[in-house]
């Protein structure tokens, strides 16, 4: 009876945890199924930073946090919306949101076993599934915080197996290293070569054809220039999936070439990888196997939530030669169980979040064949999508895509039916901003837009929210017809 009672008390005494976890399961979970919701609130800076009560100075009542967190809830960007189309990430799916509050809860580090031995083995498991989801018989993997820094580790393993005393010794004996990569590959590798000490300048951008893929040619003549010119390349970066048009490069005919010269091929799959669950889509990831590395984030088209993300590579001991520095108070050799499960020493990172859970949870609630039908889904609903603006007066598609990107152009009628000179293209760029403008006003919908090269601005409408239907697909386009019909750009 006295356990009861202290039972009751503890739980009374979480009162606040308990009314926001209902809190966010309805007003943020529940929510994120309602296609009459708003997917945001928008507020300027100025006015969101009166609204809210930032200032951290005394202690706040229960009943006031809670409305504090009821104005984070109201006045953020709902993600899990269906009509959430901003990023590369989406959706809401309640078991991978369930393993993120349980490892948060648990609140643990991914360093040793000792601290973590459920996630550490769990970990181990995944990495060797997604290992063979690419076709390589062995290797290695670790979760990272994001794509970049997963892309970074592709390049620091590159440079460690060519030379590993720069690990010791640094770069001042190797300044003319350096990286090709296809011109619309994410800016995280031009980043990386900065933070890693290649320097940007050593990152060579290689030509794409009309659908942004990597030209193969252009790859070879860049290396023979380049070594002709006393530089080494030392890893070509290709991508699958590419941020903005969703290109996939010829891996295997850029493995040829990365054989042909022994350079590291590494591949950015941060959006495409997972395109690999689908047997009737991995085509467009064949050569995957060849790769000396890749990268593959399950929060994208997965739906794992952000952020799940993931650096592979075929070489097996190749991470913990390449990071550890063996400090003594973590990894002691002479503990009392199998110390190979210790595996902090391979990341670069000490504390490391628990960011397999999440997808574990998920993946073991759908299975392979449902996740696979849900990426093929996806896959549809961008050919409904394309096939829907392709006939639809005012709408232009900037090309037929190949993954769940679709990029295109809304014409109002104030432009259609004139010459379309540059004057045209001028007021063709503004339209895709002021449509946006009016779209996270009224807070119905979120889509992107870019310039790309001499292309002015458009939508790019990415689908990676696996619930998504072919009726999400034409509130879009009448969506955007809806909000800029009217307008008339100067």
């Amino acid at each position: 009876m006295q356990a009861g009672s202290s039972k009751d008390q503890a739980i009374g005494s979480q009162g606040f945890l308990t009314k926001l976890v209902e809190d966010i399961f309805e007003k943020v979970f529940v929510r994120s199924r309602d296609r009459e919701s708003k997917v945001i609130e928008f507020k300027p800076p100025a006015d969101l930073e009166n609204i809210l009560d930032l200032t951290l100075k005394e202690p706040t009542e229960d009943a006031r946090l809670l409305d504090i967190c009821h104005d984070v809830i109201k006045y953020s960007v709902h993600t899990g919306h269906p009509l959430f189309f901003n990023q590369l990430y989406g959706g809401m799916d309640q078991y991978t949101m369930g393993g993120a509050w349980l490892s948060d809860a648990l609140n643990t580090s991914m360093f040793t076993y000792e601290v973590a031995p459920v996630f550490t083995v769990m970990e181990k498991y995944v990495v060797k599934k997604m290992i063979g989801l690419a076709g390589m018989e062995f290797g290695d993997g670790v979760f990272c915080p994001g794509g970049s820094i997963a892309n970074m580790y592709g390049l620091n393993l590159a440079r460690c197996k060519k030379y590993p005393e720069v690990k010791t010794d640094g770069m001042s004996r190797y300044a003319s290293l350096c990286i090709l990569t296809s011109e619309q590959a994410h800016f995280s590798i031009r980043k990386g070569a900065a933070f890693l000490g290649f320097g940007m300048k050593n990152v060579v951008l290689v030509k794409c054809d009309a659908s942004g893929r990597m030209l193969p040619s252009d790859l070879e003549n860049n290396i023979n220039r380049l070594q002709a010119e006393g530089k080494e390349p030392v890893c070509v970066v290709a991508t699958a999936g590419t941020t903005v048009l969703g290109a996939f490069d010829p891996l295997d005919k850029i493995a040829d070439i990365c054989c042909k010269y022994r350079i590291w091929m590494h591949v950015d799959a941060a959006w495409g990888g997972a395109v690999l669950l689908s047997k009737e889509h991995r085509i467009l990831m064949s050569g995957i196997e060849r790769a000396d590395s890749f990268t593959w984030n399950p929060h994208k088209m997965m739906g794992a939530l952000n952020q799940c993300s993931l650096f592979l590579t075929k070489h097996k001991d190749l991470l913990t030669e390449s990071h550890s520095a063996r400090a003594e108070y973590l990894f002691q050799q002479d503990k009392f169980y199998d110390v190979s499960y210790d595996t902090g020493d391979k990341s670069i990172q000490c504390g490391r979040k628990v960011d397999v859970l999440k997808l574990w949870v998920m993946w073991k609630s759908k299975g392979d064949n449902r996740l696979e039908s849900a990426i093929n889904n996806a896959m549809d609903c961008a050919r409904y999508l394309s096939k829907i603006i392709n006939s639809r007066e005012g709408f232009r598609l900037l090309l037929q895509p190949e993954f769940t990107n679709i990029c295109f152009w809304y014409v109002p009628l104030s432009m259609r039916n004139e010459e379309e000179n540059d004057g045209w293209k001028r007021r063709l760029s503004q339209v895709a901003p002021a449509i946006k403008e009016r779209m996270m006003l009224e807070g119905t919908m979120m889509v992107g837009y870019q310039p790309l090269g001499d292309y002015v601005n458009f939508f790019r409408v990415v689908l990676s929210n696996l619930d998504i239907t072919e009726e999400d697909m034409e509130l879009v386009v009448n969506n955007i017809e809806r909000l800029g019909k009217d307008i008339n750009p100067q």
